[in-house]
């Protein structure tokens, strides 16, 4: 199989990992994208993704002292990579509550062989450039861990009385992002999803800090602002990824709307693949 992509931004969504999906937030997901999201074993979703010729970066999550739900498990993240080597990378979730803790999960997710850590700071309630998570970030950087961020506005909760309790002032790319960016320049960010309402707050702080990576999951690129689609094709083309945000936008969607975009040839194959084989070490 010749590889044509590397989708950067995959929710797993079997059972095991639907556990985490309480507290109405399925069915408000659901609701925000206009379709019913069924469970996908993951057999299933690597035998997609091989279909495809892509390779998927899983992403588990953990907010369970802030909401008190399950966390989707590290090891059943670190499972289905050993099962589907050929097709899955995996970011293990952390939550930064969990003070010793979280530092000692940070070194099990590299002992797993998983490629980084996933945070989203509006379902976790945190400021991620909080002088009390410098450890965390001075860990994953010692460890050669990417740290993925979600950033912008969330789907889930989205148009729900209170927005299910989530509050966007945590997802802000500048100071939270661009601070520890600055603070820990061995640290490799993933600012993901194109960060509406800050786009050019996102965009500013991405030309500035080279350890930041934008990628450009779940959101629809016909919507793509004209600032962000001029930016990385003149000026971040070696630092954008690929991502869906599966189950919430399929793959094919979202590149049927890419390939309808001004993009240079060679920024497209960039975006798609060689940026992420390099970030990742693929050969």
């Amino acid at each position: 199989m010749t590889l044509k992509a590397i989708d950067c931004h995959v929710h797993p969504w079997d059972d095991v990992s639907l556990g985490s999906m309480g507290g109405g937030r399925q069915g408000a997901m659901s609701s925000y994208f206009g379709r019913e999201l069924p469970p996908v074993s993951m057999a299933d979703l690597a035998e997609a993704y091989r279909g495809r010729a892509m390779m998927a970066v899983l992403l588990a999550s953990d907010d369970s002292t802030s909401s008190g739900l399950p966390p989707v498990p590290n090891d059943h993240i670190a499972r289905a990579v050993r099962d589907y080597p050929d097709t899955f990378l995996g970011f293990g979730g952390v939550d930064p509550w969990m003070g010793r803790l979280a530092l000692e999960e940070v070194r099990r997710i590299k002992d797993l062989g998983l490629h980084g850590l996933k945070f989203n700071p509006g379902r976790q309630h945190f400021y991620a450039n909080d002088p009390r998570f410098a450890p965390l970030w001075g860990l994953a950087a010692e460890l050669g861990l990417v740290c993925l961020f979600h950033t912008g506005m969330m789907g889930n909760g989205a148009g729900v009385r209170g927005g299910l309790g989530f509050k966007l002032k945590y997802t802000a790319p500048i100071p939270y992002l661009d601070d520890i960016a600055a603070d820990h320049p061995d640290l490799t960010l993933i600012s993901a999803h194109p960060g509406w309402p800050w786009q050019d707050e996102q965009l500013a702080m991405a030309r500035h800090k080279g350890n930041v990576y934008l990628d450009l999951s779940g959101w629809a690129p016909r919507y793509f602002p004209p600032q962000l689609v001029q930016q990385v094709n003149r000026l971040l083309p070696d630092r954008t990824l690929f991502g869906s945000d599966w189950p919430v936008i399929t793959p094919e969607r979202w590149l049927a709307e890419f390939d309808q975009l001004p993009f240079d040839d060679a920024v497209r194959r960039k975006i798609l693949l060689d940026n992420a084989k390099a970030l990742f070490g693929l050969t």
